[in-house]
């Protein structure tokens, strides 16, 4: 895979801006489930909310000049965050969704060089994290293998893989609307969770 020969990362910081949010979009959209899950289940967030700022970052990478005011949306981002006391492992995984959608914002609203790194990482560290809950494996040998090697990790390094080379080519308005169809992956989170 390209991810293991770290030539991955490379790639995605040499992508022009505009590359980097569409790629970090469908991350986000792949996480929605995540939080919308935390929200049923603990009454905490706002997935309408969070679905709308999505939305509008859509709207950005189809219609270029679109007037968004992406200070204003990121404030209300802030406010659909787990409550702070909520150590939780969804809370854990909705922040995740919130903190990937603010990175995206950061790069709508100025520099923020890293923010697609943050974003890939971030994602993946879901990933490890409910692997390690569900293994439950003590030694950490053995369990840096069990995640390296478990299936849900690997769906995870291939669906970024797939991300990536989907961004590196056209950009234009249908190849934005396939992007976020691959994004909604049938309403299942990179964690195997669905909405349903």
């Amino acid at each position: 895979m390209s991810q293991a020969s770290g030539g991955f990362h490379q790639r995605l910081q040499r992508l022009e801006p505009r590359r980097q949010q569409a790629f970090m979009a469908v991350l986000c959209e792949r996480l929605l489930p995540n939080y919308v899950l935390y929200a049923q289940t603990s009454g905490y967030g706002d997935p309408h909310g969070w679905r709308v700022i999505l939305d509008l970052v859509w709207e950005r990478l189809v219609v270029h000049d679109a007037k968004i005011d992406f200070e204003r949306q990121a404030e209300k981002l802030a406010e659909l965050e787990p409550p702070a006391d909520d150590d939780s492992f969804g809370a854990r995984r909705a922040l995740e969704a919130v903190v990937a959608l603010s990175a995206l914002l950061d790069t709508l609203r100025g520099e923020a060089p890293e923010a697609v790194l943050e974003v890939s990482r971030t994602s993946k560290g879901g990933v490890r994290a409910f692997i390690e809950l569900t293994e439950g494996e003590e030694d950490a040998g053995r369990l840096a293998a069990l995640v390296r090697d478990h299936p849900l990790m690997a769906d995870e390094n291939d669906f970024q893989d797939a991300v990536l080379e989907a961004v590196e080519g056209s950009l234009d308005r249908d190849a934005v609307k396939l992007l976020r169809r691959l994004g909604r992956n049938g309403g299942v989170s990179n964690l195997g969770l669905s909405m349903d």
